[in-house]
């Protein structure tokens, strides 16, 4: 062996050895990394580290959404008013144009309502399983959103903002909690077998946050891709090239400490490589036991409910094993026929419903009572979420119902929440919010209050101005608290 070829081969293998030891050393410094990055951007410095500016109730949150505006009058708030007026014109809205047009009269739900639980709760006995859980929710009845168009709607409930560009919620809870299993992300979105909600992947996104803080989608019927190392490659190989780049990786971020983005991609690729072990094992539903796949429906004949079951089960795995927040969606984004993928019941809305329900209700009550049975709930916060409600009326000519942004329902169960609650209330036909009327910063002032934060102190600095989730908004829901 020459001189050269002696002094090549010891640079090389110096260059492995560096690159090992700037991989250990990102690892060493990586939750570091996070509080200074806060600090540099004007941030909450407690930011990422675990810690919170009081003791937090929750430390993770499951957020169940129902993408098409699911009907607060036919599922969760009950309106007597509704079947006694029936079939007449709503008073002093004669006429009233909404999002699509004229509409009828006052229509009562097609299903009666059942008092439900200790509480005596009435919900539609369209949810006969989810009517066992009415003892642990506070339901939020009189939400208001700023917008009746799908998209915006469903960004406004996710971000708390009505147009896209700023971080969804989750993308706040993981920049604001930091990790707790490195080997999983920190945050999760599981989209419906039938596809994704309205506005797609700007539900789960890093807005203005650095990239790593967006969600990973995960689902049981698509597993995270290009996990597996190509059978061409050895181990050995790999580790070696891995070491390298993060030598060359790490002495561009020194000398680019601005590159997030870049900063966000190496964050990506090496949870990447720690997910080749634990993302197959956590989707690896054939491990739960035959009476918990029998409890969940995860073997339904119908295939879209045992999708949704399959991804409730899902939903749990990643829980327990650290991962701070899942967004777990019931339905897609609307179709050409209006009702047919989600909950958006224009035209024949007894039909989609009776559809619907029984894909949501099984599926989500057995992820309830897991999660309570475990022990999960008392430090898991659930939220059930849409994007608005819809109208007491018919829209003309048709058996179904409009939009309407101006009240509906959403709930919270688990950590640090009441049960057996209602807080706020439409007026007497669900029209609008009347009594404690609540906004979506309302709602998540709330839910970050119970992780722990105050929410006018959870800030990024973007754009000449320190901004939050809840925007200049938002009030704690004390009432509904323990």
């Amino acid at each position: 062996m020459d001189a050269f070829t002696e002094l090549y081969r010891r640079g090389f293998f110096g260059n492995i050895a560096a690159g090992m030891a700037s991989v250990g050393l990102a690892h060493l410094l990586s939750g570091e990394s996070i509080s200074h990055a806060a600090i540099a951007n004007g941030a909450a410095w407690r930011a990422g580290q675990g810690l919170t500016h009081h003791a937090p109730k929750a430390k993770r949150v499951l957020q169940i959404f129902c993408p098409g505006a699911a009907s607060h009058l036919d599922l969760w708030e009950h309106k007597p008013s509704l079947e006694k007026w029936h079939g007449k014109p709503l008073p002093g809205e004669e006429g009233f144009l909404s999002f699509q047009g004229k509409n009828g009269n006052l229509m009562k739900s097609p299903w009666p309502f059942a008092a439900s639980g200790q509480c005596g709760k009435k919900i539609s006995t369209m949810l006969p399983k989810m009517s066992k859980h009415v003892d642990d929710i506070a339901f939020l009845h009189a939400m208001q959103s700023k917008t009746n168009t799908h998209g915006p709607g469903c960004i406004f409930m996710n971000t708390a903002h009505p147009s896209e560009g700023f971080p969804s919620t989750g993308a706040w809870m993981s920049y604001a909690l930091g990790s707790e299993n490195e080997n999983l992300p920190t945050y999760v979105a599981i989209p419906d077998m039938r596809g994704e909600p309205p506005n797609g992947k700007a539900n789960w996104s890093n807005g203005f946050l650095p990239a790593r803080y967006q969600a990973i989608e995960m689902s049981s019927q698509q597993p995270i891709r290009n996990l597996a190392r190509p059978a061409s490659i050895s181990a050995e190989e790999e580790n070696a090239s891995r070491a390298l780049l993060g030598r060359l990786n790490g002495s561009f971020a020194t000398a680019n400490p601005g590159e997030t983005d870049l900063q966000a991609r190496v964050a990506a690729y090496e949870l990447a490589a720690r997910m080749q072990l634990s993302a197959p094992e956590v989707s690896e539903l054939s491990r739960e036991s035959a009476p918990t796949h029998k409890q969940y429906g995860t073997s339904d004949p119908n295939p879209l409910k045992a999708a949704y079951a399959k991804n409730c089960l899902l939903a749990r795995r990643l829980l327990e094993r650290g991962v701070r927040y899942v967004s777990l969606y019931c339905a897609s984004r609307a179709s050409g026929v209006d009702g047919l993928l989600n909950w958006d019941a224009h035209k024949t809305l007894k039909a989609d419903y009776e559809r619907h329900c029984p894909i949501f209700d099984g599926p989500t009550a057995a992820l309830l009572a897991d999660l309570k049975q475990t022990g999960l709930l008392e430090d898991t916060l659930v939220l059930w979420t849409t994007e608005f409600g819809r109208m007491p009326t018919h829209q003309a000519g048709t058996a179904g119902r409009d939009h309407n942004p101006d009240g509906f329902t959403c709930w919270m169960m688990g950590a640090g929440v009441q049960g057996g609650i209602s807080y706020g209330a439409t007026d007497e036909f669900g029209r609008r919010a009347q009594e404690n009327p609540t906004t979506v910063w309302d709602f998540y002032a709330t839910v970050l209050h119970l992780l722990g934060f105050e929410h006018e102190k959870l800030t990024w600095y973007h754009n000449g101005l320190d901004r939050r989730l809840t925007d200049v908004h938002g009030q704690v829901l004390q009432e509904i608290l323990t």
